[in-house]
């Protein structure tokens, strides 16, 4: 047993206990090596040249990445909602030595003040109401680990406290417990705030800020960065063709010109949802212009006014005129000139839409009213 058998048989045996044994012994084995063979998957799934980028910027972020993965250091990653966060501090995890010791994630802003105390650090039995059991925090989940909080600014003054001893002591307590608790964690934050602001206005612990800003990455907007696009698409035109078993080649090219031109406020986040929409709902190889959602086909009109704005050419009140009328006509269209399905769609009252039509000289009598 000491040299690593499973398991010992005592004579006489039992042939079924025997069998049960073997079958017991084979699972487990196979059990170890899909687990093997997940991690190996994982870590090749992060290696540097496996994450879809090609602009200069992200070679610049992967290189920062590389140089700190081994190192205990805390990182703070900074950038608007949906540019890939939380990818980058699993390629920091999966490229250190601690990639085969846990990688736990918190969102601080989905979980209620009330508890997220006891999320980070765990509990006693008994600490509060319906604590009926001992519960371990994520600080202790993720010993020898990387622990990744992300939006950190939405934490309050007081727990944002307990992580600056944490950082500085190596050290905590569970809530409701006298013991004090030691684990060898490395920490990576995250936010699409600007902590900076936070602090100047009393809602952001300075102390921490530099505790957990030891290796700033900053994160550009994809529209900052529209080189990857074509990448990001293929990679999930593959993705989604895969779970929806369909055979989409990728888009034509006037639907590729028009989502290089828009400016993608929700960042790689919404060309995901994107691409699994219009897979889900073509039955072509090829996706057209004419699949793409409303907002993407209006990108030109929208670009245009705004270059006449800045030149002069038009003013401000006749561009937005121009670009109202545009938005309620394919509304109309899009609701076949029912107004109450139109004004459903553009999220206004019925009367508005009235109002508005009115104003901007569009025929009520094409338009039914019901």
């Amino acid at each position: 047993m000491k040299l690593g058998a499973y398991h010992y048989v005592t004579k006489p045996f039992d042939n079924e206990e025997l069998r049960l044994i073997i079958s017991r012994s084979l699972s487990e084995k196979a059990l170890k090596q899909e687990l093997i063979f997940r991690r190996e998957e994982m870590d090749k799934s992060f290696d540097f040249e496996n994450i879809i980028h090609k602009s200069s910027v992200m070679k610049d972020i992967f290189k920062v990445v590389k140089q700190i993965a081994d190192s205990k250091s805390t990182a703070l990653i900074m950038g608007e909602s949906g540019t890939g966060k939380e990818l980058i501090s699993r390629a920091i995890h999966y490229n250190s030595n601690r990639k085969n010791y846990p990688f736990v994630t918190i969102n601080c802003a989905a979980i209620p003040e009330t508890l997220i105390e006891s999320e980070l650090f765990g509990h006693e039995k008994g600490a509060f109401t319906n604590a009926i059991e001992k519960k371990l925090g994520r600080f202790e989940v993720a010993h020898q680990g990387t622990l990744f909080l992300d939006e950190i600014g939405e934490l309050s003054l007081a727990t944002q406290a307990k992580i600056l001893r944490f950082l500085e002591e190596k050290e905590f307590n569970r809530v409701g417990g006298s013991k004090t608790m030691k684990v060898d964690v490395r920490l990576i934050t995250a936010t699409n705030k600007d902590l900076n602001q936070l602090i100047k206005k009393g809602n952001f612990r300075e102390d921490l800020y530099y505790r957990i800003n030891v290796v700033p990455i900053v994160i550009p907007p994809l529209r900052d960065r529209k080189e990857d696009i074509p990448l990001l698409i293929d990679h999930f035109i593959n993705k989604f063709n895969v779970e929806n078993n369909k055979n989409v080649k990728g888009f034509n090219k006037e639907a590729i010109e028009l989502m290089m031109q828009y400016e993608w406020p929700g960042n790689v986040r919404e060309l995901e949802n994107l691409v699994e929409r219009v897979i889900a709902l073509t039955s072509a190889e090829y996706i057209q212009l004419s699949e793409l959602p409303l907002s993407f086909k209006n990108i030109p009109k929208i670009n245009g006014l705004k270059e006449s704005v800045l030149d002069g050419k038009v003013s401000f009140i006749q561009a937005e005129e121009e670009f109202e009328r545009e938005v309620i006509l394919d509304a109309l269209k899009r609701t076949n000139h029912i107004q109450s399905h139109a004004a459903e769609v553009l999220g206004i009252s019925r009367r508005i839409l009235k109002y508005k039509m009115d104003k901007l000289g569009i025929n009520q009598n094409k338009v039914k009213d019901y």
